[in-house]
């Protein structure tokens, strides 16, 4: 019994160290949505630049995946974790500093390259510490710190940034390399094997060959449509109601709102692990997804546009939350770190084309319900893949 408590008590300080930073990690994804409608004035910015805009970061983001999730099996991922959130930190204290739109595009690329680095890494490190249903579940719930995230975000946004604009907002993000002390003082020392001799090339033949290429296949699709869905939606959430005719704060309202429906989304996924396979609980989070997208595609009052976005938070980070805990399963320990990397790198090409697509979009007229479209059309596909392709297994 005192065994339980003891792992107990280490298993809840690993989250919340984990949890921490990828709550800085959401912040700085939300504050980026809201800062695109200031920028977009004071940059004197088309819609099409602004989709730029939000879709450097995550090609950034594609190659920190595959890369530091490389590191993170060589060298461990302790070292690998702080190294990714002093580069996002400090970047982000850099960005602070920019003056037109090519200097922001440069720095949000490097800190793209943190974030991406940081998210596979912190997912690896909660994988390795835990087996079976209670790993599912711990995965959840250190996603659910991407809610809290957006939380503080739009709080920040709502109370700070109209004030004090959003260079200051920004600033503020950057205390995450303070935070990297905390991490280095109570991130236990990874006991894993490392691939001290097995290069990146090898690794990735290895995620493609017959024993995981099925795998590999089907995680970089679902990867790749929810994160398309994901980021073309809510980093333009903002933008998309002040086009219809909501103000700046009321906007910001909104999200705040919204955010706070991802917690539930997140909670009952990780009550669900255990009682339903992840498949299954994936589909009904994807099918809710779809619904929540047209019904935000087609609300023409504010209390449906208020339910629209509960729902498509509840459903579409709660869906993210479950890739989160069923990929590592798919790989061993010693290529987990790549394999997650590699199909998130594959979910972020999603990711820059979502933005940039919506901005497109809206830019030669098309109108919101169609864009909407887009994302319902991804979904099903997704639900096709994950029904007839995605096998669930639990590899150790």
């Amino acid at each position: 019994m005192e065994t339980e408590r003891i792992k107990d008590r280490s298993g809840l300080k690993l989250l919340m160290v984990i949890g921490t930073a990828w709550l800085f990690d959401a912040a700085d994804v939300a504050l980026l949505s809201f800062i695109m409608s200031l920028l977009k004035k004071e940059m004197t910015l088309t819609d099409g630049q602004i989709g730029l805009v939000s879709s450097i970061t995550t090609v950034g983001m594609m190659i920190g995946a595959v890369l530091f999730g490389y590191l993170a099996d060589k060298f461990g991922k302790k070292n690998i974790i702080i190294i990714t959130l002093l580069l996002f930190s400090v970047s982000n204290l850099f960005l602070a500093l920019t003056t037109d739109v090519n200097q922001f595009l440069l720095v949000r690329f490097i800190t793209g390259i943190g974030l991406g680095g940081e998210l596979p890494v912190a997912t690896t490190i909660i994988a390795d510490s835990f087996s079976g249903h209670q790993r599912s579940k711990m995965l959840i719930l250190v996603d659910s710190f991407w809610a809290i995230g957006w939380i503080f975000a739009s709080l920040l946004a709502f109370l700070f940034m109209p004030v004090y604009d959003w260079r200051p907002t920004v600033i503020i993000t950057s205390v995450m390399a303070l935070y990297t002390l905390v991490i280095r003082r109570h991130l236990p020392e990874q006991t894993n094997v490392k691939n001290e001799k097995l290069q990146l090339s090898v690794t990735l033949k290895k995620i493609w060959s017959p024993e995981f290429r099925r795998a590999t296949l089907c995680l970089s699709i679902l990867w790749f449509i929810i994160m398309f869905t994901y980021y073309g939606m809510f980093l333009w959430l903002p933008s998309v109601l002040i086009k219809r005719g909501f103000s700046v704060v009321h906007s910001f309202g909104y999200t705040l709102l919204m955010s706070f429906a991802q917690l539930p989304g997140y909670f009952l996924a990780a009550y669900l692990m255990g009682k339903l396979s992840r498949k299954k609980v994936l589909g009904i989070y994807l099918i809710g997804t779809i619904i929540g997208a047209f019904l935000f595609g087609t609300a023409q009052t504010v209390w449906l546009v208020v339910l629209s976005s509960c729902i498509l938070s509840f459903f579409t980070l709660g869906a993210w939350g479950i890739m989160i805990a069923l990929t590592p399963t798919q790989y061993p320990i010693e290529i987990r770190g790549v394999g997650i990397g590699f199909t998130q790198s594959i979910g972020r090409i999603g990711a820059t084309i979502g933005p940039y697509l919506i901005g497109f979009s809206l830019g030669i007229g098309i109108n919101v319900a169609t864009v909407f479209s887009y994302f319902v059309i991804a979904l099903i596909i997704g639900i096709l893949v994950l029904a007839f392709g995605m096998v669930d297994i639990d590899r150790q």
